[in-house]
């Protein structure tokens, strides 16, 4: 397994205060302000593995040995033989600052910075592993995301990445939430198309969408999204 540690994260206001519909006049100090609260609580580390595809069922892959039921995820590494399960986390700092404010707003905004910061490390473990394996384009998929690949099989997941804890901080709960909170976890792919689960979910309402439902994506994939 290998561990990055010094991920360097810029955090622009300007971008976050975009993002967080904060350019109402006098917000611009606001979003200074908060910045310089969490930047010194934000503390971005990942972990990934070099696993390999072992074989494949109709509706589940093997990877190193353990089976992953999901027919989404085996149809996405239908001609792949190398993935890499991985989590990042940007510490507990920033989580523990945000459920002591007293400010509703201040709690949320800092809630906010994190998950902007949180992405932010995430596409630096892609960057990282596009120019170490030279890859020009990589997708990944996380349990939970569909109903197709459930939050069960982070238990899976985590044992696969033995020394999760130890390494970067970040464990399961028995209820397989991870902690700290502001962590994120699945297997990134190598692919020759763009790919994001959003394409595969129909649910309305989701602040985190990147992508739009593409029911024929769907039919392809042959599931049905959530519908909630």
């Amino acid at each position: 397994m290998e561990i990055l540690k010094k991920i360097p994260l810029n955090l622009d206001a300007k971008e976050i205060a975009s993002k967080l519909h904060m350019q109402r006049t006098g917000d611009s100090d606001l979003t200074r302000t908060l910045l310089k609260i969490a930047q010194p609580l934000i503390t971005p580390k990942a972990i990934y593995k070099v696993a390999y595809v072992d074989k494949k069922a109709e509706d589940a892959v093997f990877i190193n040995g353990f089976r992953l039921q999901s027919r989404v995820l085996r149809k996405n590494l239908d001609n792949v033989g190398r993935v890499f399960p991985y989590v990042v986390t940007i510490g507990d700092g920033l989580e523990k600052s945000a459920d002591a404010a007293d400010d509703f707003l201040e709690k949320y905004y800092l809630d906010s910075i994190g998950n902007i910061a949180l992405t932010k490390a995430r596409n630096h473990l892609e960057n990282h592993l596009k120019a170490k394996f030279a890859y020009s384009k990589m997708a990944f998929m996380a349990p939970g995301s569909l109903e197709d690949w459930p939050l069960t099989e982070q238990k899976l997941l985590f044992s696969m990445l033995d020394g999760v804890e130890e390494a970067i901080s970040v464990r399961l709960s028995e209820y397989l939430l991870m902690f700290p909170r502001k962590s994120v976890s699945g297997v990134y792919f190598p692919t020759e198309t763009t790919f994001y689960s959003c394409q595969l979910c129909p649910r309305k309402r989701c602040g985190g969408r990147k992508a739009r439902y593409d029911e024929k994506l769907a039919q392809e994939y042959g599931i049905r999204g959530e519908t909630s």
